[in-house]
């Protein structure tokens, strides 16, 4: 899935300005930007929950860019030497190891922020070593041994953005307070959010989520859920044993809805939705950018899974 773009080819970019003009480790015009009196300090965002992130904290004080165009799978993400010249040029680079192998390989520790550090994570996908074990391709959810779909979670993402607004201050002390400021407003609105969430999910009648893979770790355990995933990993195909697996697990469990993505295929959850008798729904990861805001997707997710769920008010 990132064979466009390997460890050695990142890091050789990253070492010396003289291979900028090379093309054969990417697309696109290389860039250099000298730093100038007063200019907004540069973000880097891996792709949309941390761009969104990024903005909300960032403010007026800093430009945020997103390494993710919308649309694409994040974890399809292959770099080009313009984005490794902006992560390079960056005053602080937002991502999640694990998400995006090439952006693990370009990023300078120094001058990043692994979201992931600043919460407890969860273990990866119930069967990431099955998958494993069956030779699946490696992707990016088989980088690390956590879960790294934090962002489904607000009360998580909150403490990222607090953890963030201090890194900004770091990196731009001029700003400081207007960061830290920002962070504590953005926490304050991830905790009314994760106060919907919590209230919307406590009185439904089905507690299983089967989702086109396992993204939905994080919203599962905050919300007393049980995720079911198809797949571990969104480009992995299902084996017949797997598929049979849950299907079974749907039937016993009373499952009338199989939640799809809207940038994977949603064929074998149809197939699957046919086989217990049940419909689809799209369940938004949130990987890309929504047609609206992280906040406005997040509480349409909360209105479909009361739906699916038989929530009551």
């Amino acid at each position: 899935m990132m064979s466009g773009f390997s460890r050695s080819c990142a890091v050789g970019l990253l070492a010396t300005a003289s291979l900028l003009t090379a093309t054969a480790c990417g697309s696109g015009t290389a860039q250099t930007s000298t730093p100038t009196a007063g200019a907004k300090p540069e973000v880097v965002a891996a792709f949309y929950p941390l761009q969104w992130l990024s903005e909300q904290v960032g403010g007026s004080d800093a430009q945020v860019k997103v390494l993710t165009a919308p649309g694409v799978e994040p974890h399809d993400l292959e770099l080009g030497i313009q984005q490794v010249t902006e992560i390079k040029n960056a005053a602080l680079t937002v991502y999640i190891k694990g998400v995006q192998p090439a952006v693990d390989d370009a990023v300078d520790p120094a001058k990043s922020f692994d979201a992931a550090t600043a919460v407890t994570t969860l273990p990866a996908g119930e069967h990431a070593e099955e998958e494993h074990a069956e030779g699946e391709e490696e992707h990016g959810h088989e980088e690390v041994s956590y879960d790294p779909h934090l962002w489904l979670d607000p009360s998580r993402l909150a403490t990222v953005a607090t953890k963030l607004g201090e890194r900004l201050a770091t990196a731009d002390p001029a700003h400081a307070q207007g960061y830290k400021d920002r962070a504590a407003r953005t926490a304050a609105t991830l905790g009314t959010l994760d106060q919907e969430l919590t209230q919307g999910l406590t009185t439904c009648k089905t507690k299983t989520l089967v989702t086109a893979h396992e993204a939905f770790g994080y919203l599962a355990d905050r919300y007393k859920l049980k995720q079911v995933g198809i797949t571990l990993d969104p480009e992995t195909e299902p084996s017949p044993a797997r598929l049979s697996e849950v299907a079974k697990l749907a039937k016993a469990e009373g499952v009338t809805t199989i939640f799809t993505e809207s940038l994977v295929s949603p064929k074998v959850a149809e197939v699957l939705a046919s086989q217990v008798g049940a419909k689809t729904a799209v369940l938004d990861p949130l990987e890309s950018k929504p047609s609206g805001d992280y906040l406005s997707a997040m509480r349409d997710n909360l209105k479909t899974l009361q739906t699916a769920l038989g929530c009551t008010a």
